[in-house]
Formats: structure tokens, sequence, C-alpha cells
């Protein structure tokens, strides 16, 4: 609330004209000035206030303004006028768009107002305006949001006892998700199967959504059944599915199952992403399989990964062979990525390398290794303040003055 405040305060101070007509104009036509109002006005005259908006200002009436965030900025009993207000605007203006009314029952679904949206619904039918499957399915979403599972099972079975709005694929959809994100995932599997059993096919989104719900519950089994069952029917992965299904075998801390899904992932010649190759940099350099990820890496190449994939690991193997200081391994794999046209993107992986150097004493390697990265990297302040460091330590005060003209340190 405070923040919503600073916003309107912040609106009201560049709006601010001098005439009271020019003002009405403004909040008219800028939804925070609008919200302004209806914090403002008392509750008796919300519907008033909000009657004489639409009649001077068209925009409110067009399908792009966002009435989600103005309602679920209100306090309830505000939020309830004004959605109460849209309904008796439906009636009134005798509305037959079924997605009007799926447009508010949704609304009411926002601010868990399950009572209202019934209310719409019950409405819309003594209109004589007949329920869609989508209607239906709208207001299962507000049962689900509102934490009322006993009516949105009443209006399923209602569904499926109809002739004209039939549960749909949205419907067990909306089911199979409700279970997921509450953790039932037994109760989302028998939906699951249940969906299948009526004849509907899991589109892509929806297997996205079970496999990164299964990932986040650590369902890790049950997401691999999804993404086999996916893949049997046809269904290639997008790249969020691929970096889910990694992140299950990267938690799971198996090596050989990434390598494994990795070779796949580029036997296929799909891409992968900057966010994959950082997630296995990272569990090898927590398992220290530097050997491993070399592997990976040459694989990768020769599938023509991107550079953002690319340098994440070769940074990492890099990285890996500084803190076993091996010197050698880290030259090679520096002069490898360089002649890539790539080079380090962190200062931390530079300066890994060079305490590397520093522990084995190894002076004028160091001159090398940063004579050969100078022109594809520039140095940055700490890195600078770690080579005077060294160089002090080390008794060097040739190169000791030369770093201090070069960093401008002290």
């Amino acid at each position: 609330m405070a923040s919503v405040l600073r916003v309107l305060l912040a609106t009201r101070r560049v709006l601010e004209l001098p005439s009271s007509s020019q003002t009405q104009r403004c909040w008219l036509s800028n939804r925070a000035c609008l919200l302004r109002r209806l914090m403002e006005e008392p509750k008796s005259r919300i519907k008033t206030l909000l009657a004489s908006a639409v009649k001077e200002d068209s925009a409110l009436q067009s399908s792009d303004f966002c009435w989600e965030s103005l309602v679920t900025s209100l306090a309830s009993e505000k939020t309830h006028l004004v959605l109460e207000w849209k309904l008796e605007k439906l009636l009134k203006e005798n509305e037959r768009d079924h997605d009007r009314y799926c447009e508010l029952i949704s609304l009411c679904g926002k601010v868990g107002n399950l009572p209202l949206a019934m209310q719409v619904f019950s409405s819309m039918e003594a209109n004589g305006v007949k329920p869609t499957c989508a209607v239906f399915n709208s207001l299962i979403h507000v049962c689900f949001s509102s934490g009322n599972l006993f009516t949105a099972i009443s209006l399923f079975e209602i569904m499926e006892s109809s002739e004209g709005f039939k549960p749909d694929s949205d419907t067990y959809d909306a089911f199979m998700s409700a279970f997921l994100k509450s953790g039932k995932t037994d109760l989302m599997q028998a939906w699951y199967s249940a969906k299948k059993a009526a004849g509907f096919d899991s589109d892509i989104q929806t297997h996205q959504s079970l496999i990164s719900g299964c990932i986040k519950l650590k369902k890790y089994e049950l997401g691999d059944m999804f993404y086999k069952e996916m893949v049997l029917s046809g269904i290639m992965p997008n790249l969020p599915i691929l970096e889910y299904m990694l992140e299950g075998l990267c938690k799971r801390r198996s090596s050989g199952q990434v390598k494994e899904f990795l070779e796949m992932v580029c036997g296929y010649g799909w891409k992968m992403s900057g966010k994959m190759a950082e997630m296995v940099v990272g569990l090898h350099v927590e398992l220290g399989k530097v050997e491993r990820l070399k592997e990976l890496l040459e694989t990768l190449m020769e599938s023509d990964q991107t550079t953002e994939v690319l340098l994440p690991v070769h940074c990492g193997i890099t990285r890996m062979y500084a803190m076993l200081d091996r010197l050698d391994d880290v030259e090679y794999s520096v002069g490898r990525m360089l002649k890539q046209g790539l080079s380090f993107k962190h200062p931390d992986d530079v300066e890994r390398v060079i305490c590397s150097y520093f522990r084995l004493s190894e002076y004028d390697r160091l001159e090398l290794f940063l004579e050969c990265i100078k022109g594809s990297y520039e140095l940055t302040g700490s890195t600078y303040d770690l080579l005077v460091a060294g160089y002090r330590r080390a008794g060097l005060s040739d190169k000791l003055n030369d770093m201090k003209l070069a960093g401008g340190s002290s």
C-alpha cells in the first residue's frame, strides 16, 4: 500500500493542473488517477464515481484497460463495490458475450471473492445467457484461488452431467495445476490419468507446467515420467522444459545423467541456454569433476552451441584447474578459449588464475598470462589490487611499481 501511495503522490505532482475540469480529465484518462479517486472517495460514492468515469473516458471501457491492477490495489470492500458495479453494468446493457462474464469471474478470482463470482454466474443465467465450458472453467479457477475444493468438484460434476458444457482439456488442467501447486502429486496424477481417459491430449504448455511443478517439489522421477510421455506423444521439448529437466538432474548431483542428457540435446541439434551452461558448470565445480566438464565442452563445441553457452564452460574449466594449481592445463584452457574468440567475463575467474600463479611463484608465466588476455579483457580495480598485494609479498618492487602505475593503486 505504501508503494501505491508513493506512485499516486508522484502522479499527483506531475499531473497537477490549474483548473478542476482539467484535473477531472486527467484522472479519468489515467488509471493511477482513477485509483487515487477511488481510494479517496467514501464507499457510498464508488459506483457513482465509476459511472461518471465511464461516460467521460471511453478508455475505461476498452479491453486494454487493466482492471486487475486496479481492483487488487483497493481495500476489499471497495474492490467488491467495483466488481459489483461491473456486473450491474453488464446486466443493464444486456450483455450476451460469454467472454465478458468470464473476465469478470476471473477478476473475482484475483481477489479471492468466490461469493461474488457465483453471483456473476447466476446473474448471467438469470439474464438468459447460457453458461459455457469456459465460464465454468473460470469459476473453477476462482474456487481454487479461494481454497474451496468442494465447490470446484461440484462444478465439475455439473459439467459432466450436462450436454452443452462438458469438461474440456482446460478443465482437467485446472485441477491438475491446483493439486500440483498444493503439493498433492497423487491427486494431480489421478486427474492427469482422468484427462487421458477422457480422450484429451496435453499440449506443450501443460507438460511444461507439470514438469516445472515436479522439479520445484523435488519429485524428480515424476518429472522424468511426464517428460518421457511428452516425447512419446510426439511433442518435442521447448527451451524452458530442457532447463527444468537439466535442473532436476543437477539437483540430483548426477554427472553421468547430465552428460547423457546434454549429449541427447546436442544430438538433436537443439540449442542450450546460458542458464543451462551455468547449471552444468556449477554441478561439476561442486563435484570437482573437471575432466567430465572438459568432455562436455568438446561435445558442446562440436554441436555449434552459442557463445553464451560455451563461455561459462570454458571459464569453469579454467577456474577448476586454477584451484588445483594445474598451470599447464590452465594455460592450455585459456589458449583454447582465446582461439575461439572468447575471453574472461568475470574478474573472479581471472583472479583465481592469478592466485594460482602467485601460490606457485610463477611470476614470469603470470606476466605472459596477463599479456595474452590484455587485448580481450580489461583488468578491474580489484584485480590490480590483488596483483599489487602479490608482488609486494614476493618482494618484486619493479613489478609492484608497474602495477601501481597501471591500476592507480596507492
